[in-house]
């Protein structure tokens, strides 16, 4: 069967745009079964998980029908489904708040998280990003990944205090994970500028040598990840985690 190994994020997209291509091309016709969910992971070097989600994708724009105990049947095209999945998807329902909860919950991206909250955050989610980073890792995510440290580096040669290199560091390793929330989390939490609370609690406490730190840390974290070695991973970013809610709330 001509499939192609996927390694990158957002798995379960590529893999039903994969399908939907084989099944434009004749490969899987209408009325017959996809192959068991156990032989597309294996094929595609994917978890079944990821392809349990590209099935549900490819349902939801009505191109087969899952049927549980029974298969996957491939559904007659629908000339609207196009070539992708996510935009077919999109065109029939966008994912947004439900209305029940409206009025329930009090969502402003763009407020200021206070500083000790944010760190916290980052604190228990980071690490597992790192250690996911470390197995779903591709070629581009590395170069991406060094070329923001790269960033990082020039930023504390010139003395800047934004930290965009650093951040978007960080933000590069969330999207290596192949988790697509982790990502996004990350994203919102490191996508803001620093806003005045965090920039005065750096110009307060922050150690002289604390970039130079991170610096030293964020290289720890890429090599473990290059290394492949999640658990190398997690632990540097937890030790980096906690060598910064050290500087700013126990010093």
């Amino acid at each position: 069967m001509p499939i192609q190994t996927i390694r990158a994020q957002r798995l379960y997209r590529q893999i039903a745009d994969q399908l939907l291509v084989l099944i434009r091309q004749g490969e899987f016709p209408p009325g017959t079964l996809l192959p068991p969910e156990r032989d597309l992971a294996q094929q595609l070097g994917v978890s079944r998980a990821s392809v349990r989600e590209a099935l549900i994708a490819l349902e939801v724009v009505g191109q087969v029908e899952v049927r549980v105990g029974h298969g996957v049947l491939v559904l007659e095209r629908d000339e609207e489904v196009g070539s992708s999945v996510m935009s077919a998807a999109r065109r029939q329902e966008e994912w947004g708040l439900d209305p029940e909860f409206a009025s329930e919950i009090e969502l402003d991206l763009d407020q200021e998280i206070p500083p000790f909250s944010l760190l916290q955050a980052r604190r228990y989610l980071e690490p597992e990003t790192a250690a996911l980073a470390a197995v779903n890792a591709s070629d581009d995510d590395l170069a991406a990944m060094r070329a923001a440290y790269a960033r990082n580096v020039e930023d504390n040669r010139h003395g800047g205090r934004n930290q965009a290199g650093d951040r978007l560091l960080h933000i590069r390793i969330a999207e290596a994970s192949g988790n697509a929330a982790y990502a996004m989390t990350i994203k919102h939490l490191l996508g803001h500028q620093y806003g005045k609370m965090f920039r005065r609690l750096q110009e307060l406490f922050m150690e002289t040598d604390m970039p130079r730190q991170s610096q030293d840390d964020h290289e720890r974290i890429l090599t473990a990840i290059e290394s492949h070695d999640p658990d190398a991973a997690r632990r540097a970013m937890e030790v980096h985690m906690d060598h910064v809610l050290r500087v700013f709330f126990d010093a």
